[in-house]
């Protein structure tokens, strides 16, 4: 017999809580010409270069945890922006390597700017941006994503080795 909890599950509100910062996000940037998903991109780019790194999309898709296929159209339409710039990996010929143009370094600046004062604001319930709630918070939503995702199972491979 299962429990029933009497209000919403914790997976339904962080589901419901990164989709209102998605859409407030977006929102934001919208003004630069910029989506949710761009923004990550390209504020990620900065992070990244600015500690002296050129990144493949491979590397940054695995830095932001998006798909590498999503991180590679996301950084073909920056590219046509005039934001970003990919170039061949020199050392491996299958690998694409991106870079903030200065164009794309000064809108990501501005961008920054305004998702800092944006979740600022969406923080104020817990002290704001640099509140030791937030940094709890911060840190309990760091434990949830360092599990590892246990792959699924089908029926077919639950049910080989056994007998009917």
């Amino acid at each position: 017999m299962s429990k029933v909890s009497p209000g919403p599950t914790p997976g339904f509100l962080v589901w419901r809580l990164a989709n209102k910062w998605r859409v407030a996000v977006d929102r934001a940037v919208a003004p630069l010409g910029l989506t949710h998903a761009q923004y990550v991109v390209v504020a990620s780019l900065r992070g990244m270069q600015r500690g002296g790194e050129r990144p493949s999309q491979r590397r940054l898709a695995d830095h932001t945890g998006l798909e590498a296929l999503y991180v590679s159209k996301l950084a073909r339409a920056l590219e046509s922006a005039g934001l970003i710039e990919r170039t061949r990996d020199p050392r491996d010929p299958r690998a694409v390597q991106l870079a903030l143009t200065e164009q794309g370094q000064a809108v990501t600046r501005q961008a920054v700017a305004v998702v800092q004062e944006l979740l600022q604001q969406l923080l104020e319930p817990l002290g704001g941006l640099d509140a030791p709630g937030t940094r709890a918070f911060a840190d309990e939503l760091t434990t949830l994503l360092n599990v590892p995702l246990i792959p699924s199972v089908t029926n077919d491979e639950s049910t080989q080795g056994t007998t009917p």
